[in-house]
């Protein structure tokens, strides 16, 4: 628990009700995203939510370096996954 608390002040200072919101909002897009079928992230839903809470509480709130250096690892997730298995596809097929 301490461990995503820290996470999430990296990104915005939180406050206990500011972390409920969050928690809250991530839930309901949850529930909506999968009553719709629409495959997603926990991890993305909820970084997304403490970002939008802390931006409520005003722009510079939110530490936009470490929400960049986020959103640049979720882009590079996708195509960087593919290719080590990829790799790890082809190299199986040559043992075998």
């Amino acid at each position: 628990m301490e461990n995503c608390q820290n996470n999430g002040q990296r990104v915005a200072k939180l406050r206990p009700v500011d972390g409920f919101c969050a928690e809250f909002g991530a839930a309901v897009t949850l529930f909506i995203s999968t009553a719709m079928g629409v495959p997603v992230s926990t991890t993305h839903t909820i970084t997304g939510s403490i970002m939008g809470v802390g931006s409520i509480k005003g722009l510079t709130n939110v530490k936009w370096g470490v929400a960049g250096q986020i959103v640049w690892a979720w882009i590079l997730t996708i195509p960087l996954s593919a290719g080590v298995s990829a790799l790890a596809y082809i190299g199986i097929m040559k043992l075998f």
